[in-house]
This record gives C-alpha cells, structure tokens and sequence, in this order.
C-alpha cells in the first residue's frame, strides 16, 4: 500500500539538483521542451544558491512519497517588498488530490507572514490546472509573450502578479486541508472570478521579457 505523501520543509543536500531533474523529466515528457528549458531552471537555481537560499525570508517545500523526492515548490525574496513563487512541480501520481492547492496556500500564508507587498511567478499558458489555482488565489495574468522557444513552434509565456498589500506582516490567511475541493476560508475583497482559462488575461502592461 502506498503511504500518503509527506511535506519536508528543510533543504538537503542534493535537493536543489533533483529539482532540476525533475523539471526535466516532468516537462520533457508532458510538454515536450527541450534542453534549454532545463538550462533555464538549472540556472535560476544556481542564482538562488549563490545567495545561500533559503534566507530568513524564504521558503522550501519538497514533497517525497515512500521516501523519493515526487515534488517541490518554492518562496524567493526578489527584493523590494516582492516574492516569486518557484519550481511548482508534482509528480503525476500526486495530482488532483488538493495537494497543489494545499502547498500553494501555505505559501501564500508564509508571504503574508513575511509581509511581502507582491507575489509574482512565470509560467506558460498550456499549464491549465497551475493556472487554474493561481487565478482561484487572486493571481492576474500581467504579461504573456507567444514565440518560438525552448525547441517548440509557440510557446505563450506567462507573467502573474498577485498584490498583498502594503507590505506590513498581516493577519494569515486560513487555509484547509481538506483536500481537492478545499479552498482559503478567507476571502480578500480584492479576489473576483477568475477570467477563462482558454484566453490569457492580461490586466496591465509590464516591461517584463520572458525567456526565449
């Protein structure tokens, strides 16, 4: 019988490189990238070790299942009151089991905490049940790019910014665990429907530039 999965909150030797690992076995497979995208995490990776990830602002959440390293996700202080969320990965086995949104929430929760002002994170398009959780927690899409990149025809880059505040430590917001179907039982006034998933939603223009 497999045993349920259990969240380590403490990084480990070797844990940032199965990160990288994982990113290319995943995405590879799924979304048929190539090599350049595993170069393009490898190399965020090796930024946030140089500066001893995680600080005292940070945050590391792997998931291991029977002992095996089946997921991580990721908080980074970007600076200036902003947060990115990072290496947001499961293991196909994991999914559809509210996990993704359990672990998205406490990183959200820990933001708060650490009175982060916004939480940002990049993605691209065709990853719909990732977008569906970010829009379900008030992230709006804010730039999207659509080229040729990372050894596909088109790819639809995505930027999300999701605004917590004045950056002053606030009230946590609650979380269920309860599984699939849990949501926060806070609801900030600033969260609406969520736009469709099948048009990408861009509510400003930014400078930023995705990675080709």
């Amino acid at each position: 019988m497999t045993a349920d999965p259990s969240i380590r909150r403490e990084l480990r030797p070797g844990d940032l490189e199965r990160i990288v690992s994982m990113h290319r076995r995943i995405y590879r497979r799924e979304n048929g990238v190539d090599e350049r995208f595993v170069e393009m995490v490898s190399a965020a990776v090796e930024r946030v070790a140089q500066r001893n990830f995680p600080g005292p602002r940070e945050r590391l959440w792997i998931v291991e299942l029977d002992g095996a390293f089946s997921g991580s996700l990721a908080l980074t202080d970007e600076g200036d009151g902003e947060a990115m969320v990072r290496w947001f990965v499961l293991d196909p086995s994991l999914r559809g089991q509210g996990l993704g949104r359990r672990l998205l929430g406490e990183l959200l929760a820990e933001a708060e905490r650490e009175g982060y002002s916004r939480v940002c994170l990049e993605t691209f398009s065709e990853l719909r049940a990732a977008a569906h959780l970010y829009l379900e927690h008030g992230f709006e899409v804010v730039s999207a790019d659509t080229a040729p990149r990372w050894g596909r025809d088109e790819i639809t880059y995505q930027r999300y910014e999701l605004e917590l505040g004045d950056g002053r430590p606030g009230e946590t917001r609650a979380l269920s665990l309860a599984g699939a179907q849990s949501t926060s039982t806070t609801a900030p006034p600033r969260r609406g429907s969520p736009p469709p998933l099948s048009v990408p939603s861009v509510s400003r223009a930014t400078a930023w530039t995705p990675p080709k």
